[in-house]
């Protein structure tokens, strides 16, 4: 959390994190498997990327169909994962595959650490709306394989480490986030100020959000260092962060126009965020259905 916040206060590149990682892990992994890479992902001495999404398989996720046949001790892996965050860099890859394909749609899956560094596994990179091309990738498994012994938890436990991993990927897990957006409204505020132009509606309303969401990350942080256990709710931090990141990056093309890289960058970035992680419209569904229980 600290070296999240003086990132973003030297206005440094955000660490490269898929931390909520270690919950699946965790959660449903055998000692063998939290032993051997947990300290490596919580060190960040091993890098890691999630193989969720697939090409015909994003929000709706049990449509996925990468396969993982079991063949003696281990499993073989065909199939193809899109928007994969640092797939570059990764030396594992926490992969949900279908191990029963004649089951129904959730229980059929499994979950696997899926070694990135071996034949039969080839990533190719994603070029964003906004220039980045080296944070999303697409991977294609082609014959690689994984020891049985690196399932993570039983067969057909997939979509319940699958939803562990998203339910802590959906919250704002550190105050990086916040941090950043609260230093672009700053930056925003003493640009209008040097242009000579009166605060907007906007730009105010976007600061005021900043702010809030840095409360709310705080107050979420704190529960959890008391133990509590997030679920459902996950959806409500992920929605706010749409909210807020959106609201910045629009006062952002308010101020800079699309001729500024950075802050024309920033907007093009945050509409990406009412997609990734799951959409807006998911994220209102679970919390229609598993919070306010309206059965929808």
């Amino acid at each position: 959390m600290i070296v999240d916040e003086e990132l973003a206060r030297a206005g440094a590149p955000p660490r490269r994190s898929v931390g909520y990682l270690v919950f699946g892990i965790g959660r449903h992994g055998s000692d063998a498997l939290r032993q051997r890479f947990l300290p490596g992902r919580i060190d960040g001495t091993e890098r890691w990327c999630q193989g969720f999404s697939e090409p015909g398989a994003g929000s709706d996720l049990a449509a996925l169909t990468t396969t993982a046949t079991r063949v003696g001790d281990d499993y073989v892996v065909h199939g193809h994962k899109i928007w994969t965050s640092y797939s570059d860099v990764a030396d594992w890859c926490l992969l949900l595959a279908r191990t029963e394909p004649g089951a129904s749609r959730h229980r059929g899956l499994s979950a696997f650490v899926v070694a990135m560094k071996q034949p039969g596994v080839q990533q190719r990179p994603l070029r964003m709306m906004n220039g980045v091309t080296k944070e999303f990738g697409q991977v294609f498994f082609d014959g690689a394989t994984v020891a049985a012994d690196r399932m993570i938890g039983a067969p057909g436990d997939g979509w319940a480490v699958a939803m562990t991993v998203v339910g802590h990927e959906r919250e704002p897990s550190t105050l990086g986030y916040a941090a950043r957006y609260n230093k672009l409204v700053a930056e925003l505020l003493a640009r209008n100020h040097a242009q000579g132009h009166p605060v907007s509606e906007e730009l105010a309303w976007a600061a005021v959000q900043a702010e809030m969401l840095t409360h709310h990350v705080r107050c979420r942080l704190s529960e959890q260092l008391d133990g509590v256990s997030h679920g459902p709710e996950g959806s409500l931090d992920k929605l706010l962060m749409t909210w807020v990141e959106q609201s910045v990056g629009h006062a952002a093309l308010g101020i800079g126009g699309t001729h500024d890289p950075e802050l024309f960058g920033a907007y093009l970035y945050s509409r990406a965020q009412s997609v990734m992680g799951g959409t807006s419209q998911i994220q209102k569904n679970i919390i229609a259905s598993r919070i306010l229980g309206l059965g929808v």
